[in-house]
């Protein structure tokens, strides 16, 4: 899972698209789990939690692997968005 801040505007199916892209094709499925504004996340934003399955058809991906294809899909979204990683 991967917790996104950003600010409330961006629509989470833009979100999920910039993280899908960036994450490449490793990533087997993504989707929403979590919508949260409230203590903790910083006013007029919100945090956003995706669920990601990577997987490849030829292979067993190591944990490395999936970590780097997630940083990238974050890397992404960070660029479109200011999306930052909730802690």
């Amino acid at each position: 899972d991967v917790s996104l801040v950003v600010p409330a505007d961006v629509t989470a199916g833009a979100l999920a698209s910039a993280l899908s892209e960036g994450a490449g094709v490793l990533l087997e499925s993504l989707r929403l789990v979590d919508d949260y504004r409230g203590a903790g996340v910083p006013e007029g934003s919100k945090s956003l939690t995706f669920a990601l399955r990577f997987r490849a058809d030829d292979r067993t991906l190591t944990a490395a692997e999936a970590s780097e294809a997630k940083l990238a899909g974050v890397a992404v979204a960070a660029e479109r968005f200011g999306a930052v990683i909730r802690d």
